[in-house]
């Protein structure tokens, strides 16, 4: 049934017939779904009539108090508009993907000698040369390694490039000219090879063979032997590349998404084919609420991942597909704006692109059995914890660690576990002070009292475990604390559990602390619920030492900035964003440092003594 409060009959006489969006919200005047629609009376007017529905649109109704539209001039507009405020507001009832990464790309700088590296961001191709956008930075990295085996152009940074006056090691074992010192390489062999890389990147094999034989061929006719030699080397190379990276005998360029659903669990699978080549692929796992209808998933996953903002993405001419949507046409149209040329979504490929649907799908299937086993594993981790502590739900835990550099810039961490695993939102960091340097037990006592010191907690921020990283002195430490806060837990009191480090510190070895026993407990090595144990152990302390190292990182770089005369925190946070870090400003030289805003040369001078000294 809808919201007592809502009329529905009233809202739909003032609801037009034309193309827009349209937001519904709870009585906590909270977004819970986004849609658009081609005329968004019917649209709308579909949720309130008395035909069947699905149970998740009964519960999505029952929840209303209130509904907003917005009118587009096309359906187009409010396909781009629904996807802004599904990534805004991402209600409840949405499908939901989570992929906020910025995509990397491969760029060619434009300078005297190009260099080649993984960038991030938004780009500027008048500055410089991008290729892209790849599924993920490793793709990018295992591609930056073979271009340097094969073509070898710079990837030093120009810090590092420009400061040079001998060759690097890159150099020495053959993967790099050199053109960071006089007379290695000339400036027409140094952009030979950048081109070389262009094409390769480019998808064009075959060309790079043809030009490269051509110039090999030249070179011998000339009596350059070596240079020959070199050439024919990476044609060897190239096609051992090539027959390594072809699945598909076509130039086209495709995304394959493969799409799988079982037991709640989505997957979709995208394969990259550039140019005939693989290009990496990449699983999601969207968010799917309860009963949603699989052809929203596909629409949903379509409009998330190609429209959401990301003017980077490379959307291709052709997407393959194992579902057929039945709005197929205001999605293409959608996205052919977009990329600017013209996008097909082809349903029910034939011949070769047949074959490539038929990988991405087998491995959709794998990925979800794959999650279903994990899941099936950290439930059996679960209930024999639950067993191991004798407690019948397990829905939150919480464990601290401690960390410091030989007893200075002390961090204290807090992560958070759920039934479901850890919950990376709520870890958090707690910056020590005013104690004794080394001294644990007062960081423990002040991290404790930071966390807890509220009398009246809500309910669902009270674990059920706390999780001591440390053994029995640090347990009894905390115990005495809890006493003395008085912390009013309703519901139930935590289990107080410390984690002693097993003998040279091994894992499979710790001793289990009680609150209640003052003697220790130990696990089998591999108990399940010692593995979970370890996990939320592994993930405090991690998460304590990065805080740290960024800390200690930080005091160093200030520290270094701080005592130069006229270098305030503007101008110390300028020279440190210009540059990208203390490393980096520290192989500047003074023309470069007085190119940062706000910095003069007398001043980048006073600058490169300091840090050089």
């Amino acid at each position: 049934m809808k919201h007592e409060s809502f009329d529905s009959t009233t809202f739909l006489k003032t609801v037009p017939h034309k193309p827009g969006i349209y937001q519904m919200f709870n009585d906590k005047n909270i977004i819970i779904y986004v849609g658009k629609a081609k005329d968004l009376n019917n649209r709308l007017k579909s949720y309130f009539n008395s035909s069947k529905k699905t149970l998740k649109t009964d519960i999505l109704v029952s929840q209303i108090t209130h509904v907003e539209f917005t009118l587009t001039n096309t359906e187009t507009e409010a396909l781009l508009l629904e996807q802004t405020y599904i990534k805004k507001y991402q209600p409840r009832y949405n499908v939901l993907l989570k992929d906020d990464k910025s995509y990397p790309f491969i760029k060619i700088s434009k300078e005297k000698h190009p260099q080649l590296s993984l960038y991030r961001g938004s780009i500027n191709r008048k500055q410089d040369e991008f290729f892209g956008p790849y599924p993920s930075s490793y793709a990018v990295k295992q591609i930056l390694h073979l271009l340097q085996k094969t073509f070898p152009i710079r990837q030093c940074t120009d810090a590092v490039y420009k400061n040079r006056t001998r060759p690097c090691l890159q150099y020495q074992i053959k993967r790099c000219l050199g053109p960071c010192v006089t007379g290695l390489v000339s400036d027409e062999d140094y952009n030979e090879q950048v081109n070389y890389v262009r094409l390769f990147l480019r998808g064009q094999s075959d060309d790079i063979v043809s030009i490269i034989t051509e110039d090999m061929q030249k070179a011998s006719a000339e009596l350059n032997f070596e240079k020959a030699a070199k050439l024919r080397d990476q044609i060897s190379a190239i096609t051992q590349i090539k027959e390594q990276q072809v699945i598909y005998n076509n130039n086209d360029n495709l995304d394959v998404i493969g799409f799988h659903y079982q037991t709640g669990i989505a997957c979709v699978y995208i394969l990259f084919i550039r140019n005939g080549q693989t290009f990496g692929h990449r699983a999601y796992f969207p968010k799917v609420p309860s009963n949603t209808e699989l052809e929203e998933v596909i629409e949903t996953f379509l409009g998330q991942f190609y429209l959401q903002g990301n003017a980077n993405r490379n959307i291709p001419k052709k997407i393959l597909l194992n579902y057929s949507l039945s709005d197929k046409k205001a999605m293409e149209d959608t996205l052919s704006q977009l990329a600017n040329h013209q996008v097909k979504l082809v349903d029910e490929p034939k011949g070769d692109n047949l074959k490539l649907l038929t990988i991405a799908i087998q491995n959709a299937q794998k990925e979800v059995q794959n999650k279903q086993l994990q899941s099936s594993t950290i439930k059996q981790r679960y209930d024999e914890l639950k067993q191991f502590l004798g407690i019948n739900q397990l829905n939150r835990m919480e464990c601290f660690d401690i960390s410091h550099f030989m007893g200075k810039n002390t961090i204290a961490s807090c992560v958070v576990f759920d039934d479901k695993g850890p919950v990376k939102s709520e870890f958090r960091r707690y910056n020590i002070s005013g104690i004794t340097e080394g001294d644990d037990y007062a960081a423990m006592d002040q991290v404790l009292t930071r966390r807890y010191s509220k009398k009246e907690l809500p309910e669902e921020k009270i674990p059920d475990v706390i999780f001591i990283d440390g053994g029995k002195g640090q347990l009894n430490q905390a115990i005495k604390l809890f006493e003395s806060l008085n912390v009013n837990w309703d519901k139930h009191h935590p289990i107080l559990v410390g984690v002693a480090k097993g003998s040279e510190r091994k894992e499979g070895l710790e001793t289990l602390f009680f609150e209640a026993h003052g003697h220790g407990h130990y696990l089998d090595a591999h108990s399940p619920a010692l593995l979970l144990i370890q996990q939320i152990r592994n993930a405090s302390h991690d998460h304590a030492i990065i805080g740290q190292r960024n800390k200690n990182a930080k005091q160093l770089t200030d520290s270094s900035l701080e005592h130069i005369e006229g270098i305030g925190a503007k101008r110390r946070q300028a020279l440190l964003k210009h540059f990208g870090g203390l490393r980096e400003l520290k192989s500047a030289t003074v023309d470069e440092i007085a190119q940062v805003q706000g910095i003069s040369k007398s001043l980048a001078e006073k600058i490169y003594d300091n840090l050089q000294q």
